[in-house]
């Protein structure tokens, strides 16, 4: 490589020319996607496949998964071979006029690698799903309350700068300000996988809007993510283990909804779970997103507690530990967003409650290849 090369690569910070740059193969681990690819192939062809539906909708998903990574890593090796041929023409004419696009194509790929390295730890059982996401007002008052509306926005935010559409379930605002607590569905590929990291207690340090003294406070609040579970996965739950009331929606939705006795409260008694929905039309629209939500909520627990079934699980999760916050929103006397897992900073504290969250999540899902 010449001086072509060398202004390239001082620009970009790069200290390999792309053609034989081949680190970047390393995530993608290409012979066990074909052979996870092979191994399902295989199994569509045995006999009776179909009679364990259960399990063809896991192949399925198997080989949809294997495919689709070896499109991208396909994708993204033809994108670099036309980088290099680039390079190589414009080093054998010693014309530099090509540098700057040469330079932004390289920089724009080095871009979609790091998003691609991210999307491959993408590989849990529900990570491809949609999430569901729980915001609750921690102690506090008006102030948590507010805080957990920021928590709605910042969230709603990112979701909708990813492309995800956002659907509001039940949303239990205050008259003084804020919620008390809200439940919406993200929808959209990988919003669980993503979202998943983000569960625990998130602390903000502010001067209060409501305090006239104009005092620092702290004031928490938690956010709950579980997957949106496939209609074909099957969850067992005695009738008996649950109580179901039904009572006057408060928010959105029309004279039908504010009317009527439509909006369901399920609490799952051994484990204190409870679940509200009141955005839907009708009482029993209602009763079967709770029953989703419910559902969702209690494989998540079981995988959580590492149990092997629904039967193990007792004991009151309702309870948030405000003294194991994940993420501190720190608004004054400095401006600074911290995660307390990964270490992971940023400055611009509006920035982030605007919904650029990128950063923080993915130091979190970095932390699994480390």
């Amino acid at each position: 490589m010449g001086k072509c090369w060398n202004w390239i690569k001082s620009s970009t910070n790069s200290a390999t020319p792309p053609q034989i740059s081949k680190n970047w193969v390393s995530p993608f681990d290409l012979a066990d996607l074909k052979a996870r690819l092979a191994a399902a192939d295989a199994a569509m062809t045995e006999d009776g496949f179909w009679n364990d539906r259960e399990e063809a909708q896991r192949v399925l998903k198997e080989k949809k998964r294997c495919e689709s990574r070896i499109g991208e890593f396909r994708k993204m090796e033809a994108a670099l071979d036309d980088i290099a041929a680039l390079l190589e023409l414009t080093e054998e004419e010693n014309d530099l006029s090509m540098a700057l696009e040469i330079q932004k194509s390289y920089a724009d790929w080095k871009k979609e690698l790091g998003e691609l390295r991210i999307r491959t730890l993408l590989d849990g059982e529900y990570d491809a799903n949609n999430a569901i996401l729980s915001v609750h007002a921690g102690s506090g008052g008006t102030d948590a309350q507010d805080w957990a509306g920021m928590l709605l926005r910042m969230y709603t935010r990112w979701a909708e700068a990813k492309g995800y559409k956002v659907k509001m379930w039940d949303l239990q605002d205050d008259d003084e300000g804020g919620i008390k607590s809200a439940t919406f569905l993200v929808e959209g590929e990988n919003a669980y996988g993503y979202l998943k990291n983000e569960k625990g207690v998130h602390r903000i340090v502010r001067i209060s809007p409501f305090d006239s003294s104009g005092r620092r406070h702290t004031s928490f609040s938690s956010l709950d993510v579980m997957p949106e579970l496939d209609d074909d996965i099957q969850v067992e739950i005695n009738p008996d283990d649950l109580r179901i009331d039904t009572f006057r929606s408060s928010g959105a939705g029309g004279q039908h909804v504010n009317k009527t006795d439509s909006a369901v409260r399920i609490t799952h008694l051994p484990t204190n779970i409870v679940v509200s929905v009141q955005n839907e039309r009708s009482q029993h629209q209602n009763k079967e997103v709770a029953m989703r939500i419910l559902k969702s909520r209690l494989v998540e627990l079981a995988e959580r507690e590492h149990k092997e079934s629904l039967a193990e699980l007792a004991g009151d999760y309702g309870q948030i530990s405000w003294g194991n916050q994940i993420r501190s929103y720190v608004f004054h006397p400095y401006s600074l967003v911290k995660d307390h897992r990964t270490g992971a900073e940023v400055g611009n504290v509006q920035a982030v409650m605007d919904g650029e969250l990128d950063y923080l999540i993915n130091e979190k899902l970095k932390m699994k290849d480390a």
